[in-house]
């Protein structure tokens, strides 16, 4: 099983600590997350009946995912796709599932890229409306398929190892709550983990996140461009098909 090093998130945390102090604090980023999650829940209160509108706010939110899917849920249709989500929030569908029923292009790195998004977006729908419930398992956090993500900047050795995304949140709370923290710990976890994915980005200059996260040239603003706290900037969030824009 994954074995996570105490010095390694000592290292993060006060990373993402002293970005904060730079910036607007600790709890502007813990506020950010929550409203994110506000959104989210009430959005998903009756997931059974999101509209194309509702699901492009939500995807508008997701980084690695919003600029890949939406044709692909227009594609199967807004009561198609909200049956998938009710079912994957009631624990009827893995994430797997909900990836599989969507429509997919025939070219294998298309079907790789739009598969990844779809992953994504099914997390943080279950991560950002019940965060106690589900932790954040993006591919930024683990990405199984080349052994790299967020998790792998905790790790105490770099060699392969199962991931148990519980035990490891498990194991952020244990280490947030030894820095005296004991509320919104689920936030404070997601943010050690951009923090250490951002660390790791700027050093590689590379990974899944391709040049829109390299244009976002802070830390601070890659850390909220990762979690979907960035603002749109007048830019469109989602990129749709040539047929809606047109």
């Amino acid at each position: 099983m994954l074995r996570l090093d105490d010095s390694r998130f000592a290292q993060h945390f006060s990373e993402f600590l002293a970005l904060a102090g730079e910036g607007a604090g600790l709890n502007a980023y813990v506020d950010g997350l929550e409203a994110k999650h506000q959104v989210f829940a009430a959005a998903l209160a009756e997931p059974a009946r999101l509209d194309l509108a509702r699901i492009e706010s939500l995807l508008g939110t997701v980084f690695t995912a919003r600029r890949k899917l939406y044709p692909a849920i227009e594609a199967l249709g807004a009561e198609a796709f909200a049956g998938r989500v009710a079912q994957l929030l009631g624990g009827e569908a893995t994430i797997g599932a909900f990836c599989d029923a969507l429509p997919m292009p025939e070219e294998r790195a298309a079907r790789r890229k739009l598969r990844g998004a779809a992953h994504d977006f099914a997390a943080e729908l279950l991560h950002f409306a019940d965060p106690d419930a589900h932790p954040l398992t993006t591919r930024w956090v683990w990405d199984a398929s080349n052994q790299s993500g967020a998790l792998r900047e905790l790790m105490l050795e770099e060699t392969g190892a199962e991931v148990d995304h519980g035990a490891a949140r498990a194991w952020l709370y244990e280490r947030i709550a030894e820095q005296g923290i004991w509320r919104d710990r689920h936030w404070l976890a997601d943010l050690v983990l951009a923090m250490a994915y951002v660390t790791y980005f700027r050093a590689m200059t590379g990974g899944v996140l391709g040049s829109d996260f390299t244009r976002a040239s802070t830390p601070d603003e890659q850390l909220r461009k990762l979690l979907g706290l960035d603002a749109a900037g007048g830019r469109a969030r989602v990129r749709k098909s040539a047929a809606t824009i047109h």
